[in-house]
């Protein structure tokens, strides 16, 4: 049996395997960056060690100084989780060759399914179907196309090496073949570094349909059934659940067989997924289920099938890479209840889904029966931009679908997330969608539907009078006047935004620098704080105008300052963005420091006019 186990990932997945090693009795190692010293995995882990700086590449994708760490850590196995170098054979092959236990595939297989063209070639020769379409050789420009008129339009150009939804380009009609092709050959080129191509027919009413397999080093290959991964955006994957809405039986014990091929023709060994595109248009038959392609490690969404199973698939992949033979046959397995998981990003979808970074003030999802939350940080942990934006998968099990549905909506609802913004109200939103209710989603609902999706501006007038009133009843009137009666109004910033709101009674309820809503947050302030307000440039108050690095402070309090003059510079996003002085005045406070982090709405400067 595995005794120490390194986890050479990070976040949410590097703490879901200690977890896991820890009731097993196997000792777990952490790696980690320079940003992730203080992460909630290095805290979580029997010992640390540092890889390198903050950027990947430096460390997570050094499989050179992950091996390094297993050594000096006395680790006799590497879990790779998913992402970074899950998924690179060549790793897997050096972890081989250290003499320690590799907990995945063995390197043929990756190779094998790695290639889009070569695993569907294979995949035909085991009799799995595969969708209409080239995997040919010949990569001409003239022949790809004649090739695309012969499947018929649409069709799907992908990237031979592709994957994480990149080099792929839908084409509608012949006369845009030519520019498609062009663009996801350069795409594929940059992104894999191959530009060889294959053509699909494209599916006008598709959903993705995935088997969970499992293959032991005794050539026992089984499935755990299936997954719907057919809610997404820009081709990755937003909420999942188990078992597919509107999936017979017959159809799936036909898909589940098939998977169960696909393994065995590669020798499968460990947990993967068989993933399926299905044309939906008439339900789900088996014989509109095509392979697309397999992913050699473990899913994000593999809560899902461990809520309907009862299965620790990570236990399940610890013991079979120690040598054991899988703990059940096929016939022990039966689906129980239904499970859906969505996926929390530190995103902000309001302004296009942009990652959101900065410190966690304010990080609550909740807690109680039927939820289970995997998440690899904690309230005051910051959120980075060096790493994906996931910050946590929340994740329902219910004895029917429409109440895992509710209890996850509801759970989202009621999420606590502040500064940093996230997706939490467009996943309350996306479970409201008539077609996620009634369980007929395809992978092109997302884009379709667009800012129908999106959670509202503002919050209701009565929960942003309630938080107003929380806010100011404490201090005097600064602010708001009263009108007739008993009638009173605040002037309050929403978002760095001055509204007017009229105040209730009394809150029951400490004042909260945000409002909350159907998961979604909005930064709270008073309009006038001492005399300065919180954003106004005639108020002389300088916010930071999203969360960012600073790069760059040019004063010091109280020195003297004229209009136009740089104050502070942010980076974010890949840009710099220059705070300047909005009046001739001075410096009356500073709150910035070269290097720090700073959330979005963050008072950095405040200057004073002059007394005269």
């Amino acid at each position: 049996m595995i005794s120490t186990l390194l986890i050479a990932n990070r976040g949410e997945i590097a703490c879901r395997v200690i977890r896991t090693a820890r009731a097993m009795g196997v000792r777990s190692v952490a790696v980690y960056s320079e940003a992730d010293a203080s992460a909630l995995h290095v805290a979580l882990a029997d010992t640390a060690v540092l890889i390198g700086p903050a950027a990947a590449r430096d460390s997570y994708l050094r499989g050179d100084r992950i091996l390094e760490a297993a050594r000096a850590s006395g680790a006799d196995a590497i879990h790779p989780g998913y992402g970074f170098l899950s998924e690179n054979a060549d790793f897997a092959q050096a972890v081989i060759d250290a003499g320690l236990t590799w907990v995945g595939p063995n390197p043929d297989s990756i190779r094998a399914m790695g290639l889009k063209d070569a695993a569907k070639a294979r995949m035909i020769a085991a009799g799995v179907p595969v969708t209409p379409g080239y995997l040919g050789e010949d990569q001409g420009e003239a022949r790809l196309a004649a090739e695309a008129d012969a499947i018929g339009y649409p069709v799907l150009i992908k990237a031979v090496a592709g994957g994480g939804g990149k080099g792929m380009r839908r084409v509608d009609a012949p006369g845009d073949f030519a520019a498609a092709l062009a663009s996801c050959r350069r795409e594929a080129a940059a992104s894999f570094g191959d530009d060889r191509v294959l053509i699909e027919k494209y599916i006008l009413s598709p959903r993705h349909i995935e088997v969970q397999v499992f293959g032991d080093g005794h050539g026992n290959v089984m499935h755990l059934f299936e997954r719907d991964c057919s809610l997404q955006r820009r081709h990755q994957k937003v909420i999942e659940e188990a078992p597919a809405p509107g999936m017979d039986e017959a159809t799936r014990e036909a898909v589940c067989d098939a998977a169960v091929r696909a393994a065995k023709a590669v020798d499968y060994v460990g947990a993967g997924t068989i993933e399926f595109i299905a044309d939906a248009g008439e339900g789900l038959r088996a014989d509109r289920i095509w392979f697309m392609e397999m992913n050699t490690r473990l899913q994000v969404e593999h809560p899902v099938t461990e809520a309907i199973t009862g299965v620790d698939l990570v236990e399940w992949q610890l013991r079979v890479a120690a040598g054991e033979p899988l703990p059940v046959a096929q016939a022990d397995l039966s689906i129980r209840g239904h499970a859906i998981e969505a996926r929390l990003y530190a995103e902000d979808p309001a302004r296009g889904f942009l990652p959101s970074i900065g410190r966690l003030e304010a990080f609550d999802l909740g807690n109680g029966a039927g939820i289970r939350i995997d998440t690899g940080v904690r309230q005051g942990d910051a959120v980075t931009p060096y790493y994906d934006p996931m910050i946590a998968k929340v994740i329902a099990w219910e004895h029917t679908r429409e109440d895992a549905r509710v209890a996850l909506r509801d759970r989202l609802a009621g999420a606590t997330v502040w500064p940093v913004r996230s997706n939490a109200g467009f996943l309350v939103r996306a479970l409201e969608h008539p077609a996620f209710v009634s369980g007929t989603v395809d992978t092109g609902l997302i884009a379709r539907e667009g800012d129908a999706l999106l959670p509202p501006a503002e919050p209701d007038a009565a929960v942003l009078a309630a938080a107003a009133t929380a806010m100011v009843q404490p201090g005097p009137l600064a602010g708001f006047r009263l009108n007739a009666g008993a009638r009173c109004e605040a002037r309050v910033l929403l978002d760095g935004q001055a509204v007017t709101v009229t105040l209730g009674a009394a809150a029951e309820r400490p004042a909260a620098p945000y409002v909350m809503q159907g998961g979604q947050s909005w930064t709270l302030a008073p309009w006038r704080v001492d005399g300065a307000a919180a954003g106004g440039a005639s108020d002389g108050a300088i916010l930071s105008p999203m969360p960012g690095r600073i790069i760059a402070v040019a004063v010091e309090q109280g020195a003297q300052v004229v209009r136009g003059q740089p104050l502070v510079t942010l980076e974010a996003m890949k840009m710099e963005h220059a705070l300047v002085a909005p009046f001739d005045g001075v410096v009356a406070m500073l709150d910035a420091v070269t290097g720090g982090q700073v959330a979005e709405g963050r008072l950095l400067v405040r200057i004073e006019k002059d007394a005269a």
